[in-house]
């Protein structure tokens, strides 16, 4: 009961913190026998909140033990479908053991319900796969040959894609990868549990990578994610848009950069040293970089500022109207989640939970004040409540749109000012373009 209800707020909670959520292959996820889901670990609790909302069936989490370290903990969480594993090197938690454990974990698989592992172990804020525990195989090896290898297990590759992870209205791609058997690998386990072990886990790598948009290095996601902040642009994408377009641009270009730091560094080198003269102009002309991609006609920019003002005008009462039921709310939000930690991996899934007690709470608050103070029909009240997360949503993307449009008038001073600078600039970023191959109307 407690997971149904919570499966629910949390996916309202998703709902209204991301912007778009994806599912690539969805048909991969549901399956008439036992299921185990291998997903990248990049953002904490949260990662287990999406697979939990993309997904229709009931599914169950191996957690690590230290987060049932309290005996209000450990019923939460067992209530939550979550199966605590005592970890290496972090100690044996008191009414855990892995031996009950993993003994549950067969048991739901031979009833046929989804297991959710995350093979990696820990969690950090990068897109790098890092190295993959065995674990998952052998539970998954161990299950098979309980029962003859006629359990008809499937594993699941799920690649979780965040575009910015803890920013608000961001966007995710959830890529789900085909199903894959283990008992081609059943026999050898009977001979060598651990040699079996680390040969599935390989091939558990190789099918998360196909799915993830991950990265070699620290050093090349931060170079990745630089060319993609300073090169994407709505401007060159025609009807192209949404998390799936964003995500293959990246890997477009971590690909480029990986084959030319294999084939041509120097070439590299000097992509580096462009990049860092781009973002200098950019930072010292204070203007977005997209807007580069704008073709210049300054009548139909002027034209575009005075209809956008007047939308401005009118806009801005709904504006305020958003504003005041939700500033509360979204600045406590901002400033509880750094106090409780200082990991970014923990701000989105804090800020969901928070936002899942504070907005309700706020609204009501709200809503009783209305109701006191003026006398409206049932009708208006369903109207006012619908109207609070609605115009919200709205302030924010207004404030948005005002900062869009105080980009747009910078750009049209400069195009008048600084024109030389500017031309100059464009040039560059498109020599950026072509040092890394990437069409500019991909």
């Amino acid at each position: 009961m407690l997971y149904r209800l919570l499966k629910i707020l949390v996916g309202i909670g998703i709902r209204f913190y991301y912007k778009e959520v994806k599912v690539l292959n969805r048909a991969s996820l549901s399956s008439e026998g036992p299921l185990v889901f291998i997903a990248n670990h990049p953002n904490t609790l949260m990662d287990a909140m999406m697979i939990g909302h993309v997904t229709k069936q009931p599914i169950y989490y191996m957690a690590k033990g230290t987060l049932f370290n309290s005996k209000f903990k450990l019923w939460l969480l067992r209530s939550l479908n979550m199966i605590p594993i005592n970890r290496q090197g972090e100690g044996a938690v008191k009414g855990v053991s892995n031996q009950i454990s993993f003994e549950e974990c067969y048991k739901l698989l031979e009833n046929n319900k989804t297991l959710v592992i995350f093979p990696e172990g820990t969690s950090f804020l990068e897109r790098q796969l890092r190295e993959l525990k065995t674990g998952t195989a052998r539970i998954a090896l161990e299950a098979e040959k309980r029962n003859q290898g006629n359990l008809n297990l499937k594993v699941v590759p799920l690649g979780l894609n965040y575009l910015k992870a803890e920013k608000f209205r961001s966007s995710v791609l959830v890529n789900v990868g085909n199903q894959l058997t283990v008992n081609e690998y059943l026999e050898d386990y009977q001979l060598n549990p651990g040699k079996a072990s680390k040969l599935l886990t390989e091939k558990f790598r190789v099918n998360l990578e196909n799915v993830l948009i991950s990265s070699r290095t620290k050093e090349q996601e931060y170079l990745v994610d630089s060319l993609v902040e300073i090169l994407s642009s709505r401007y060159i994408r025609g009807s192209k848009k949404g998390v799936e377009y964003d995500v293959n641009y990246y890997r477009e270009i971590r690909d480029s950069i990986q084959q030319l730091q294999l084939e041509q560094p120097e070439k590299v080198a000097k992509i580096q040293l462009l990049l860092q003269n781009i973002q200098w102009r950019l930072r010292k002309l204070d203007v977005k970089s997209e807007f580069l991609d704008r073709k210049f006609r300054s009548l139909m920019f002027v034209r575009q500022l005075f209809f956008s003002l007047i939308f401005m005008v009118l806009g801005l009462p709904f504006f305020m109207y958003g504003l005041w039921h939700n500033l509360i709310q979204f600045k406590l939000t901002d400033f509880i989640v750094p106090k409780i930690t200082k990991d970014k991996e923990y701000y989105a899934p804090l800020a969901v939970l928070l936002g899942m007690f504070l907005y309700p709470i706020i609204y009501f608050a709200f809503f009783i004040l209305i109701n006191n103070l003026f006398e409206i029909s049932s009708l208006m009240q369903v109207v006012y409540l619908i109207s609070l997360p609605a115009s919200g949503l709205y302030s924010y993307w207004f404030n948005k749109y005002m900062k869009h449009i105080s980009y747009k008038w910078r750009y049209l001073l400069l195009m008048f000012s600084e024109k030389s600078a500017m031309l100059e600039l464009q040039s560059k970023r498109n020599e950026l373009r072509v040092l890394l191959c990437v069409d500019s109307d991909n």
